[in-house]
């Protein structure tokens, strides 16, 4: 007499208690004759891994080992300091070695130099805007464009037009009338 082994559970199955089973396919199968379930389950043709208490679940999901073995020593990284572009590993250190009163002096410093920069922009945006609108305005206010430019006024009937228009001394006559 021989133990064997239920197909289904993976149970140990004594002499005499359990029952054979050929399928079609002409393979035998062996259940225990205590544990019907398992002979119904089989029928139904559910898997094994799937059922929690048959043992090729327990292996599967690594249940109640016998001799635990060691646990696997894993590898620690080494973490090692690198520099970033534009930076080396010194001016890393010294920003990192900072107090705060240094960084707040620092924050300030820039502070100062960024409103000084943006007071400056403001000047020259504003010396621009002057600039821009003195185009606009009428020749009339303008002294140093009212020689220049010819008048828009017209002459009366018969006078005669003189200036930058005209070539040099030459006259014109008005060829309204």
């Amino acid at each position: 007499q021989k133990v064997e082994i239920d197909s289904f559970s993976g149970y140990k199955i004594y002499p005499s208690k359990g029952r054979l089973f050929v399928c079609g396919d002409s393979k035998v199968r062996q259940s225990d004759r205590a544990r019907l379930t398992n002979e119904s389950l089989f029928l139904q043709r559910k898997n094994p891994r799937k059922i929690a208490w048959t043992q090729v679940y327990r292996c599967m999901h690594k249940k109640g080992l016998a001799e635990e073995a060691s646990k696997k020593r894993t590898r620690r990284t080494v973490k090692h300091q690198r520099g970033i572009v534009g930076a080396d590993l010194a001016a890393i250190a010294a920003c990192r070695n900072q107090t705060e009163i240094d960084r707040t002096k620092a924050r300030q410093a820039a502070a100062a130099i960024a409103r000084a920069k943006a007071e400056r922009k403001d000047k020259e945006s504003k010396k621009d805007k002057t600039k821009v609108r003195l185009h606009f305005l009428p020749a009339a206010s303008r002294p140093e464009l009212a020689s220049t430019r010819p008048s828009r006024a017209r002459a009366p009937p018969g006078a005669s037009q003189t200036g930058p228009a005209c070539p040099a001394g030459q006259q014109t006559v008005n060829p309204a009338v």
